[in-house]
């Protein structure tokens, strides 16, 4: 029998890896604490030993004793039995950053992408980094260029994971001045709410609503209510005019519903009521 969802730890990149390590802790703790059989996927990188084991080091530093990794390098090899149950044994699954290309061209529509899925709706927790975050979405950014004003050629699109449905994640957020070009994703897909995180800053998704933990701040643009636009008429390399868009700066303790589209400023007296 299926119950809720397992928790989505979703990191805008860069976390505390040496310090108090409180975003990797609560996904351990999330994962069954020191009893978790923490799998670590390093699809998304080019350095899958290097990375793996730099993450095997810090969940076992933070009292994990099961912890390993797994990369996949074809799709052949995301479809064999061996992979699958990997993702079965585990009680949390980590996706470290690099490319979030790399992550859906190998796994989507695999044995191993069933997997996961199932392993979600079982409960079991799942967390990424920088691309690791950006392909939880089921609409995800790619590519695009930083520091500038909203037009349609600055943000690249591609299908993600689908792990959370009706957002678009961007990762990096404020050290990368990525807000321009989360505007022009979500002036294209207004029916998702667009996030960004900053570094050291995560959200943990559990039903309809999400927390910000971490030392940033999460943004989370809001178009739905948008008033107007000039996305017919303008050529992909000019300025877009955007007026009614809604944007709130999130920093821990606060969350988000995401289905009322509505921020939640105390989160504990919230989840308590």
């Amino acid at each position: 029998m299926r119950g809720e969802p397992g928790p989505l730890i979703i990191i805008g990149g860069a976390e505390d890896k040496t310090g108090e390590c409180r975003i990797l802790r609560e996904f351990l703790r999330l994962g069954g604490g020191t009893a978790a059989r923490v799998l670590v996927m390093t699809v998304a990188t080019e350095l899958p030993i290097e990375v793996g084991m730099d993450y095997v080091e810090i969940f076992k530093r933070l009292g994990a004793e099961d912890v390993r990794t797994f990369d996949v390098s074809d799709r052949k090899a995301a479809d064999r039995d061996s992979a699958v149950q990997f993702v079965r044994d585990a009680t949390c699954i980590f996706f470290t950053g690099g490319d979030q290309l790399r992550i859906t061209k190998l796994l989507g529509g695999t044995r191993i992408d069933s997997a996961l899925h199932d392993a979600l709706g079982q409960g079991i927790p799942l967390g990424g980094t920088s691309a690791g975050a950006s392909m939880m979405s089921s609409t995800m950014i790619v590519d695009g260029e930083a520091e500038t004003n909203p037009r349609i050629s600055v943000v690249q699109m591609a299908p993600g994971m689908e792990f959370v449905d009706g957002v678009v994640i961007d990762q990096h957020f404020a050290q990368r001045g990525r807000l321009g070009r989360l505007l022009s994703a979500v002036a294209q897909y207004p029916h998702h709410l667009g996030l960004g995180l900053d570094e050291d800053t995560a959200v943990v998704v559990q039903g309809e609503a999400m927390r910000v933990i971490g030392s940033g701040a999460v943004s989370v643009v809001d178009a739905g209510a948008l008033a107007h636009s000039n996305l017919e008429r303008v050529r992909k390399d000019e300025s877009l005019a955007l007026c009614g868009v809604k944007l709130h700066i999130l920093p821990e303790g606060y969350g988000f519903h995401l289905r009322k589209r509505e921020p939640i400023t105390d989160w504990g007296r919230w989840e308590s009521s």
